[in-house]
């Protein structure tokens, strides 16, 4: 079995919020004028990316999935369409119009999907409660939020209530980074991609650590994307800051940053098997998920093949390719 906990999906049709809420910078999708299976994503009135149909159809998944031998993906939405930035009703608006597609692609296939939502992020209290619509009355197990909701730290006090309903729910969080600090000033080279990114699901882990909000909540299952970002690397000089400076680090948690690894998980996405190895060691076996990306060009091309590639023992591989996921997302 192999359960691929990162993978991103969104709907071939949708409106154009732009135009509807008549202000931002929405997602819409326009058609491809020379290829029928791709579509150009546009951000407002400007080209953000080309997609291809397998960001969208279910059937094209599954297809690839048969070929690498993907037992089941883990849907969620493509960051980009987090809307935090937006006035919170249109943000909830177009949150339920992918949680509603979403747990419309799992249900018709539920043998190939789980599903996470979206919530409006920017109002903790209107996120709480379509976390609960997602999980309560849609059947998708979890969400996926951002590293920053418009450039507060996760571990902002007025976020807290959210954790702590999605612990109570049983809900998985999935951490994935988005608007990378300092993006607009360092875009060349793909700069934000290569190395906001990893800076980012870093600044959301130590941000939860030294919060409090993980001491707080110890049943709350929550992952992060591409291994935990740079986190791993420099877990000795946040530690090191933490014993030196706690009158600056450890201000609302005088616990030890490193307490916490066996309680996040993190996708394998690494694309290194050393640095697999790594993180397998630091974090511990359980708590390590194959994460692929799919369907983005930064993705691993053949799900599992990392995790394969090394020279772990089988139920090992095993924990890492499916049974960790299972876990993350409670279910049996």
């Amino acid at each position: 079995m192999k359960i691929d906990i990162h993978t991103h999906i969104m709907p071939r049709h949708l409106p154009n919020w732009t135009q509807k809420f008549g202000y931002g910078d929405f997602i819409h999708l326009e058609d491809h004028p020379s290829n029928c299976n791709c579509a150009r994503m546009m951000k407002g009135d400007q080209f953000f990316r080309d997609i291809e149909s397998n960001c969208w159809d279910a059937e094209v998944r599954m297809k690839d999935c048969s070929v690498h031998g993907v037992t089941q993906q883990v849907l969620s939405t493509i960051p980009v369409l987090f809307n935090y930035w937006a006035k919170t009703e249109h943000a909830y608006d177009t949150s339920r119009f992918y949680n509603d597609h979403i747990a419309e692609v799992c249900s018709r296939h539920s043998e190939s999907f789980f599903g996470l939502g979206t919530v409006p992020m920017q109002d903790p209290q209107l996120a709480i409660q379509e976390m609960e619509r997602c999980v309560k009355v849609l059947g998708l197990k979890g969400i996926e939020i951002g590293t920053n909701i418009n450039q507060e730290n996760l571990g902002d006090p007025k976020y807290f209530e959210f954790f702590k309903a999605a612990e109570a729910l049983g809900a998985a969080i999935f951490v994935h980074p988005w608007e990378m600090m300092g993006e607009d000033k360092y875009k060349k080279y793909w700069l934000p991609w290569l190395v906001g990114m990893p800076a980012e699901s870093s600044r959301a882990i130590c941000s939860l650590i030294f919060s409090g909000t993980l001491e707080k909540l110890p049943n709350l299952r929550i992952a992060f994307a591409h291994g935990g970002g740079s986190f791993p690397f420099t877990l000795g000089r946040i530690e090191h800051g933490f014993d030196c400076r706690p009158d600056l680090v450890a201000v609302d948690n005088p616990i030890s940053p490193r307490k916490y690894l066996d309680r996040i998980y993190v996708d394998a996405l690494t694309h290194d098997g050393p640095t697999l190895d790594f993180i397998v060691n630091l974090f511990g076996e359980n708590n390590i998920c194959m994460g692929t990306d799919y369907p983005f060009p930064l993705g691993e091309d053949i799900p599992g093949a990392l995790i394969e590639s090394r020279a772990y023992e089988q139920q090992v591989k095993d924990k890492l390719l499916y049974k960790n996921a299972l876990r993350w997302l409670g279910v049996e």
